[in-house]
């Protein structure tokens, strides 16, 4: 076994990795950008060494720097996680070259099943069912619309060389298939250097299945069985579970045997996905193979028992598998959520900033437990109440995982987990998971990789107002504030026991009551706080109560009228996050004297958040209609097209393509 390896990675697997070597005895070396000097996976490592500056291609990317480090540090080996250089043959080529070993499969396999087009065709000389396509090297945009043609539609247009939804789009006639293409070319140049893409029928209701295998140097290759994938927003996962619901076991077993013939075929060594698109008939088809470890390993740890990262250093290692085919099991159901910095209303739209609040749920982190006995809940995260989500990387904060004897009991594990994660600082998908996990399609296992648009409705319901209970919440909240705030003024002044300094609204003569303007979504609540000789008196509207309350370590336990109920409260300059049962409710607090602010932006288009001008799709002086696309920005590895929100013309453009903007900076000005 290696006595020290360097971790080519950031975020949870970097800690994930990290974690499993120190249970071998393995030291760990953390490379780190400027932006992560402090990360939770520096902290975490034995040792860490910088390696550059934020941009991902100077840092993450830079495979000298990453090797230099290797050889200042004396590591014997690498892993490479997932993302950034861990598909790259070239990296794998490279360390194999100044003596460090990669920790994955040979350059020569990545480089075979990175090429998507020659995977497929390696695939079909392996009996490996294939989705009908055009997966050859001739990229001209005429011949490759004339197989999408003969194909016929829907057709989907792939990048060859990468994965993650990147450079893949979806066309629903000729007419849109030039555009598309470009469009996919473009976004998988971006982000893989090769802009080569194949062309496939896309199957209506298809699901997204994958196998886990595992090969070693002795010749031994292993399935772990099968996840269900289908989930995806933007052709990204959002939810994975394993096994895959409804799957038989006659299916389950061809399914995995495709998957391990599939293995054999290049010789393959280490962990490896093997990923097919099946129709709702449970036929399948061969899609990709992923030559390293992916985002939702844990569903197959949960329900195997087995840690995953472990068998990766031993197969490197030169040792065989630790179990053949038949003395490999399962045992209940594994759930998977990824819990990202985004905006789910607003198509997903990545979300940057300050982790100023992060509870998690109660979880026995980066545990694999012993065959037959599951954790309950596990948490794998690389980031701390603190950190910052940057537009630098991908913007996920944790994934969520769960372990139930059943299906149904991982979902109620789920639910409650998911009900108590309280994020502050970012936007993020919490409530939007637990909508899915409850949506009638998902309980019920009628999956598809539509079916988050198929059930747009139920997962994206109108924002719903705070109620009494939140404002009352929010007041009294204010109020303890306040009387904390003068009680420390107090404290420091020369008469720390004046009545003067208390806000408890006595008054000589006459009653007392604040007034408090809270804004929600638009929305403005007023409401009092009437100090009586009788105790709180709380009113909205023509609504009053009595209020009572205590804080229970920043826990609200509320009495409003006869009613009692516990919530949360976490103040965030003047907003005022409340989390009760699962529900997130921001209420603003504004003085009465001051109205709510109008929108930061009215007229414009800015930019939702930091990139790169890619394309710029009109020119002043035109008119454009509603919905129309007017610029396409890339950020956080993704494009984003800026449309009109309303008819008008385009009277000046401030930015030119290849240009960096910053969030809510001006794209251009839309007159009516």
């Amino acid at each position: 076994m290696f006595r020290k390896i360097l971790i080519a990675n950031r975020g949870e697997i970097a800690c994930r990795v990290i974690t499993a070597a120190r249970d071998m005895g393995v030291r760990a070396v953390a490379v780190y950008s400027d932006p992560d000097r402090d990360a939770r996976h520096v902290s975490l490592a034995d040792e860490a060494r910088r390696i550059g500056p934020a941009a991902a291609r100077d840092s993450y990317l830079n495979a000298e720097a990453i090797l230099a480090a290797a050889r200042d540090t004396g590591a014997e080996a690498i892993h490479p996680g997932y993302g950034f250089l861990s598909e790259n043959a070239d990296f794998a080529a490279a360390c194999s070259r100044v003596g460090v070993v990669f920790i994955g499969p040979t350059p020569g396999v990545i480089a075979a099943m990175g090429d998507k087009s020659a995977a497929k065709r390696l695939m079909e000389k392996a009996g490996v069912p294939l989705v009908p396509g055009y997966h050859g090297k001739n990229q001209d945009a005429a011949f490759l619309k004339k197989e999408a043609d003969r194909i016929g539609y829907p057709a989907l247009i792939k990048a060859s060389a990468g994965g993650g939804g990147k450079g893949m789009r979806i066309v629903q006639d000729g007419d849109g298939f030039a555009a598309a293409l470009e469009s996919a070319k473009r976004e998988a140049k971006s982000a893989f250097g090769d802009d080569r893409v194949l062309v496939e029928k896309y199957l209506e209701r298809p699901r997204h299945i994958e196998v886990q295998v595992f090969g070693d140097t002795h010749g031994n290759v292993v399935y772990l069985f099968e996840r269900d994938c289908s989930v995806q927003r933007r052709h990204q996962k959002v939810l994975e579970e394993a096994p895959a619901p409804g799957l038989t076991g006659r299916q389950r077993r061809e399914m995995g045997e495709a998957a391990v013939a599939a293995a054999k075929s290049v010789k393959y060594t280490g962990a490896g996905t093997v990923e097919f698109i099946a129709a709702q008939d449970g036929a399948f088809y061969f899609m990709e193979m992923n030559t390293r470890l992916q985002v939702e390993h844990p569903v197959t740890e949960m329900i195997t028992g087995l840690d995953l990262v472990k068998w990766q250093l031993a197969v490197a290692a030169g040792e065989p598998l630790p179990l053949k085919q038949q003395d490999l099991v399962f045992r209940g159901h594994a759930i998977e959520a990824r819990i990202y910095a985004e905006n789910p209303a607003k198509g997903f739209l990545p979300s940057t900033g300050t982790l100023r609040h992060l509870r998690e749920p109660e979880a026995i982190a980066f545990h694999i437990p012993p065959a037959g006995m599951p954790a309950a809940v596990r948490i794998d995260s690389g980031v701390r109440q603190g950190d910052a989500i940057t537009p630098h990387y991908d913007p996920m904060i944790a994934k969520l995982i769960v372990w139930g004897e059943d299906r149904a009991i991982a979902l109620g594990r789920m639910q409650a987990a998911l009900a108590a994660y309280e994020i502050v600082g970012v936007s993020s998908n919490v409530e939007f998971l637990a909508r899915t996990i409850a949506s009638k399609a998902f309980s019920t296992a009628d999956l598809d990789t539509h079916l988050i648009e198929r059930c747009r409705a139920e997962l994206f319901p109108a924002d719903a107002a705070a109620g009494d209970e939140e404002l009352a919440a929010a007041a009294f909240a204010e109020l303890l504030a306040e009387e904390a705030q003068s009680a420390a003024k107090a404290k420091v002044s020369g008469d720390p026991h004046s009545p003067w300094d208390r806000v408890d609204g006595w008054r000589l003569n006459l009653g007392s009551h604040h007034e408090l303007v809270f804004t929600d979504g638009g929305r403005s609540h007023s409401v009092a706080l009437h100090f009586t000789a009788a105790g709180l008196r709380f009113s909205a509207g023509d609504r009053e109560y009595t209020l009572a309350g205590s804080d229970e370590d920043g826990v609200l336990r509320v009495m409003l009228g006869d009613a009692s109920f516990r919530i949360r409260a976490v103040r965030d300059g003047l907003d005022w996050h409340l989390f009760r049962d699962g529900i997130h409710h921001v209420l603003t607090l504004r003085s009465v004297q001051t109205s709510p602010a109008p929108d930061a932006i009215i007229g414009t288009l800015a930019a939702p958040m930091p990139g790169k001008v890619l394309q710029v799709l009109v020119q002043p002086g035109a008119a454009v209609a509603k919905g129309a696309p007017l610029v396409i920005l890339e950020a956080m590895k993704m494009e984003h097209t800026i449309a009109a929100p309303h008819d008008g013309r385009v009277a000046e453009i401030h930015f030119k393509a290849g240009e960096q903007v910053n969030e809510g900076e001006e794209l251009l000005r839309l007159e009516r």
